[in-house]
Protein backbone atom coordinates (compact mmCIF):
# COMPACT_ATOMS: atom_id res chain seq x y z
CA UNK A 1 0.00 0.00 0.00
CA UNK A 2 1.47 3.41 -0.93
CA UNK A 3 2.30 5.88 1.84
CA UNK A 4 2.84 9.63 1.75
CA UNK A 5 6.53 10.57 1.82
CA UNK A 6 8.27 13.66 3.26
CA UNK A 7 8.56 15.16 -0.26
CA UNK A 8 4.74 15.59 -0.25
CA UNK A 9 5.15 18.10 2.62
CA UNK A 10 8.00 20.11 1.05
CA UNK A 11 5.54 22.74 -0.25
CA UNK A 12 3.72 25.75 1.23
CA UNK A 13 1.30 24.70 3.98
CA UNK A 14 -1.72 26.26 2.23
CA UNK A 15 -0.99 24.03 -0.81
CA UNK A 16 -0.41 20.87 1.26
CA UNK A 17 -3.51 21.36 3.45
CA UNK A 18 -6.28 20.72 0.90
CA UNK A 19 -4.32 17.73 -0.44
CA UNK A 20 -4.54 16.15 3.04
CA UNK A 21 -8.34 15.97 2.99
CA UNK A 22 -9.23 12.33 2.35
CA UNK A 23 -5.83 11.00 3.48
CA UNK A 24 -5.99 8.22 6.09
CA UNK A 25 -4.00 9.00 9.25
CA UNK A 26 -3.04 6.09 11.49
CA UNK A 27 -1.15 6.22 14.78
CA UNK A 28 -0.21 2.72 15.91
CA UNK A 29 -2.96 1.46 13.58
CA UNK A 30 -5.68 3.69 15.06
CA UNK A 31 -7.24 6.54 13.09
CA UNK A 32 -9.30 7.42 10.06
CA UNK A 33 -9.82 9.77 7.14
CA UNK A 34 -8.82 13.44 7.51
CA UNK A 35 -11.83 15.72 7.06
CA UNK A 36 -10.62 19.07 8.47
CA UNK A 37 -7.24 20.85 8.56
CA UNK A 38 -5.84 24.38 8.82
CA UNK A 39 -2.68 25.86 7.30
CA UNK A 40 -0.20 28.16 9.10
CA UNK A 41 3.06 29.74 7.88
CA UNK A 42 5.73 32.04 9.28
CA UNK A 43 4.26 35.21 7.73
CA UNK A 44 0.94 34.46 9.49
CA UNK A 45 0.40 36.30 12.81
CA UNK A 46 -1.70 33.33 14.05
CA UNK A 47 1.18 30.88 13.54
CA UNK A 48 3.42 29.63 16.34
CA UNK A 49 6.35 30.31 13.98
CA UNK A 50 5.52 34.01 13.44
CA UNK A 51 8.20 35.26 15.87
CA UNK A 52 10.81 32.69 14.85
CA UNK A 53 12.14 29.47 16.37
CA UNK A 54 11.63 28.67 20.06
CA UNK A 55 12.08 25.45 22.04
CA UNK A 56 8.28 24.88 21.79
CA UNK A 57 8.01 25.28 17.99
CA UNK A 58 11.41 23.83 17.01
CA UNK A 59 9.79 21.02 14.99
CA UNK A 60 8.15 23.65 12.72
CA UNK A 61 11.63 24.69 11.59
CA UNK A 62 12.84 21.13 11.09
CA UNK A 63 12.49 18.95 8.02
CA UNK A 64 9.16 18.63 6.19
CA UNK A 65 7.09 15.54 6.90
CA UNK A 66 7.50 15.52 10.67
CA UNK A 67 5.01 15.98 13.51
CA UNK A 68 4.75 19.20 15.49
CA UNK A 69 2.81 18.56 18.71
CA UNK A 70 2.00 21.22 21.28
CA UNK A 71 -0.40 21.72 24.17
CA UNK A 72 -3.15 24.33 23.90
CA UNK A 73 -4.66 26.02 26.98
CA UNK A 74 -2.31 23.80 29.01
CA UNK A 75 -4.79 20.94 28.54
CA UNK A 76 -5.15 19.54 25.00
CA UNK A 77 -2.47 18.21 22.65
CA UNK A 78 -2.63 19.35 19.00
CA UNK A 79 -1.04 17.55 16.04
CA UNK A 80 0.45 19.41 13.08
CA UNK A 81 2.25 18.18 9.98
CA UNK A 82 5.39 20.23 9.23
CA UNK A 83 5.64 21.54 5.67
CA UNK A 84 8.32 23.98 4.47
CA UNK A 85 10.35 25.54 7.34
CA UNK A 86 8.17 27.66 9.61
CA UNK A 87 4.91 26.22 8.27
CA UNK A 88 2.60 23.41 9.30
CA UNK A 89 -0.90 22.04 8.88
CA UNK A 90 -3.03 21.62 12.02
CA UNK A 91 -5.00 18.37 11.96
CA UNK A 92 -8.46 19.43 13.22
CA UNK A 93 -10.73 16.41 12.62
CA UNK A 94 -10.98 12.95 11.11
CA UNK A 95 -13.66 10.38 10.43
CA UNK A 96 -12.76 7.53 12.83
CA UNK A 97 -12.55 4.20 11.02
CA UNK A 98 -9.69 2.13 12.48
CA UNK A 99 -9.53 1.11 16.15
CA UNK A 100 -12.95 2.53 16.98
CA UNK A 101 -13.27 0.62 20.28
CA UNK A 102 -9.85 1.81 21.46
CA UNK A 103 -10.70 5.42 20.54
CA UNK A 104 -13.98 5.13 22.46
CA UNK A 105 -12.11 3.81 25.53
CA UNK A 106 -9.69 6.73 25.36
CA UNK A 107 -12.53 9.25 24.93
CA UNK A 108 -15.02 7.85 27.46
CA UNK A 109 -17.34 5.83 25.20
CA UNK A 110 -18.49 8.65 22.94
CA UNK A 111 -20.18 8.14 19.58
CA UNK A 112 -17.99 8.01 16.45
CA UNK A 113 -19.16 11.55 15.53
CA UNK A 114 -17.77 12.91 18.83
CA UNK A 115 -14.45 11.03 18.92
CA UNK A 116 -12.18 13.12 16.68
CA UNK A 117 -14.19 16.29 15.93
CA UNK A 118 -11.56 18.76 17.12
CA UNK A 119 -7.77 18.81 17.45
CA UNK A 120 -7.69 18.01 21.18
CA UNK A 121 -10.28 15.25 20.84
CA UNK A 122 -8.38 13.76 17.91
CA UNK A 123 -5.12 13.65 19.89
CA UNK A 124 -6.82 12.06 22.88
CA UNK A 125 -8.49 9.42 20.66
CA UNK A 126 -5.19 8.63 18.89
CA UNK A 127 -3.14 8.88 22.12
CA UNK A 128 -0.90 11.62 20.69
CA UNK A 129 1.33 13.44 23.20
CA UNK A 130 4.46 15.60 23.25
CA UNK A 131 6.41 12.34 22.81
CA UNK A 132 5.30 12.43 19.14
CA UNK A 133 6.75 15.93 18.57
CA UNK A 134 9.44 15.86 15.87
CA UNK A 135 8.79 12.27 14.79
CA UNK A 136 8.79 11.50 11.05
CA UNK A 137 5.33 11.00 9.57
CA UNK A 138 6.56 8.27 7.19
CA UNK A 139 7.59 5.87 9.99
CA UNK A 140 5.95 4.11 12.93
CA UNK A 141 3.91 4.99 14.86
CA UNK A 142 2.48 7.10 12.00
CA UNK A 143 0.92 5.91 8.79
CA UNK A 144 -0.38 8.25 6.07
CA UNK A 145 -2.24 6.58 3.21
CA UNK A 146 -3.29 8.63 0.18
CA UNK A 147 -6.96 8.86 -0.73
CA UNK A 148 -7.98 6.65 -3.66
CA UNK A 149 -9.94 9.61 -5.04
CA UNK A 150 -9.90 13.38 -4.60
CA UNK A 151 -12.77 14.36 -2.28
CA UNK A 152 -14.74 17.58 -2.65
CA UNK A 153 -12.97 20.20 -0.51
CA UNK A 154 -14.45 23.45 0.79
CA UNK A 155 -12.49 26.30 2.35
CA UNK A 156 -13.13 29.11 4.79
CA UNK A 157 -11.61 31.11 7.64
CA UNK A 158 -9.78 29.30 10.42
CA UNK A 159 -11.41 28.98 13.83
CA UNK A 160 -10.29 29.43 17.43
CA UNK A 161 -7.76 32.18 16.67
CA UNK A 162 -7.67 35.94 17.25
CA UNK A 163 -5.12 37.01 14.61
CA UNK A 164 -5.28 36.30 10.87
CA UNK A 165 -8.94 35.35 11.32
CA UNK A 166 -9.94 36.16 7.73
CA UNK A 167 -7.28 34.01 6.08
CA UNK A 168 -9.26 31.25 4.28
CA UNK A 169 -6.88 28.44 5.24
CA UNK A 170 -9.38 26.06 6.84
CA UNK A 171 -10.01 23.12 4.52
CA UNK A 172 -12.83 20.60 5.04
CA UNK A 173 -14.35 17.61 3.31
CA UNK A 174 -17.63 18.91 1.93
CA UNK A 175 -20.64 17.41 3.69
CA UNK A 176 -18.67 15.60 6.39
CA UNK A 177 -20.57 15.19 9.69
CA UNK A 178 -17.22 14.73 11.51
CA UNK A 179 -16.02 18.37 11.42
CA UNK A 180 -15.18 20.24 14.64
CA UNK A 181 -17.62 22.98 13.61
CA UNK A 182 -19.64 23.57 10.43
CA UNK A 183 -17.97 25.73 7.79
CA UNK A 184 -19.39 29.26 8.01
Amino acid sequence: MPHITPAFFDRPADIVAPDLIGVTLLVDGVGGVLVEVEAYDQADPASHSFKGPTPRNAAMFGPPGHAYVYKIYGVHWCLNFVCQPGSAVLIRALEPLHGLELMQQRRGGLTPRQLCSGPGKLCQALSITRAHDGLPLDAEPFGLIPSPEAPAVATGPRIGITKGVDTPWRFVRQGSPFLSKPLR
